[in-house]
């Protein structure tokens, strides 16, 4: 009788989906960074480079998208994230990779920042497929007290936990004890989205020194949130080949959307940073390693989002993706295994609201259109990406008939977010209180 569990965790692979939050194209050693970054480096070294992997331009939105495989404008998340006193969250009608994972016999864990809904605790990653849960609920938590806005959201299994550490250290030593904790008769899916480097820009005092000479406000807490964070991503790795898993672990790796410059990040060469629908907002470092089966240091140039995750590690690891509504991702297995070449896929639509402006965007074969939306102005920028990756010449003047098209599908697109979407709002609702504990204040 237990024999079937171990030939069925012995015929599936463990798989391990690290997510930072906020990092740079260029904040990566493997991208030319000063920062110092050899685990994420190890993991280009070791596995594939996605070099062209696109993330949405702000957290939730992204982070929808890889838990469903859909785009967040069908979620109601195509325009900003879910605020502390909002009540909306990822639908619950739609299905998670946690879900699929599990129904297959993995044991499903979670270690970071979900940012997928608080207000129900129906919303928590427990109740979206993860058999344990640790961290936080919210973004932008203090990475000492981890406090948000004055309230603890700081939790183990949907119950707050008073803890001493910095986030970053807490959130990687919770990942390396559920890979040695693991029940080895069952496959593991263990899903590690880092709060870092997202704001507030802290870091532990020793590391900020050895980053105090970088120009810039910012750049010296960011780098060293950064350095922490491979730190973290190295134990992990370690846990792994002590454990004896590594051949058989699938790890993939990318950042939740492009880099803050006004926060220290480095977007280099790309145009733009978070918050907007240039490239700088969404392209992002990414990597998969799964030993044996994706090519080491090598790099793919296939057009890959991410809504492509679900898919593409499901088919990987064997798993029936047992959504009932239609992804949007692609199932790129195929490519990054060498089984078959490139392929140019159909459109990619972004958009974003972070304040008083609106962005969208739509990737489509060898064009890339921009929008911009402000105070009902309207600028339309087209831009041969393929060509010219780094946006630098509009050539929308000279092909009207391409913007006029492209603007079109935007519009289309636009029409699949439900009624009550999340838009953006500065300000908090008046009657809206921080409670002491977010966990507990869940109904």
């Amino acid at each position: 009788m237990l024999a079937a569990p171990a030939v069925a965790a012995a015929s599936k692979p463990n798989v391990v989906v690290l997510l930072a939050d906020d990092l740079g194209w260029a904040d990566v050693g493997f991208h030319g960074s000063d920062i110092r970054t050899p685990n994420i480096d190890r993991l280009a070294r070791e596995g594939t480079q996605l070099d062209r992997f696109y993330s949405f331009p702000v957290c939730s939105p992204t982070r929808s998208a890889l838990m469903t495989g859909r785009t967040p404008m069908r979620l109601g998340l195509g325009y900003t994230v879910i605020r502390p006193w909002s009540s909306y969250a990822l639908p619950l009608r739609e299905h998670t990779m946690a879900e699929s994972f599990r129904a297959a016999g993995y044991q499903t864990a979670m270690a970071g920042k979900w940012h997928l809904g608080h207000a129900e605790r129906r919303y928590f990653p427990m109740g979206r497929g993860f058999d344990h849960q640790y961290g936080h609920l919210n973004g932008a938590i203090d990475y000492f007290t981890h406090v948000r806005d004055g309230g603890l959201d700081w939790n183990r299994d949907g119950k707050s936990v008073e803890e001493e550490g910095y986030s970053t250290d807490l959130i990687g030593a919770e990942a390396v004890r559920r890979i040695e904790q693991r029940d080895k008769a069952k496959p593991l899916f263990l899903y590690v989205p880092f709060n870092a480097p997202h704001s507030p820009m802290q870091a532990p005092k020793e590391l900020m020194e050895r980053y105090a000479s970088r120009p810039g406000q910012h750049r010296a807490a960011f780098a060293a949130m950064v350095d922490r964070m491979d730190t973290a991503i190295g134990r992990i790795l370690d846990a792994l080949d002590k454990e004896g898993m590594k051949n058989d672990t699938l790890v993939f790796f990318f950042s939740d959307n492009g880099g803050p410059v006004n926060l220290g990040a480095t977007n280099t060469p790309l145009r733009g940073a978070k918050g907007t629908t240039f490239e700088g907002g969404l392209r992002v470092p990414a990597v998969l390693r799964y030993p044996g089966k994706v090519k080491a240091g090598a790099a793919v140039k296939q057009v890959a989002c991410a809504i492509d995750v679900f898919p593409t590690l499901a088919a990987a690891a064997g798993v029936t993706a047992r959504n009932t509504l239609p992804l949007d991702g692609k199932n790129l297995w195929p490519v990054l295994s060498g089984q078959k070449k490139e392929f140019e896929r159909e459109d990619l639509f972004f958009s974003v609201e972070p304040g008083k402006e609106t962005y969208f965007a739509v990737r489509s074969g060898p064009w890339k259109l921009v929008i911009v939306e402000i105070a009902g102005k309207r600028q339309q920028m087209l831009f041969r990406i393929e060509e010219d990756p780094n946006e630098k010449n509009d050539v929308a003047a000279a092909h009207p008939e391409v913007v006029k098209d492209l603007a079109a599908r935007i519009e289309k697109w636009k029409g699949t977010a439900p009624g009550n979407a999340e838009r953006h709002s500065g300000a908090a609702k008046t009657d809206w209180k921080t409670p002491p504990r977010w966990a507990e204040a869940a109904r």
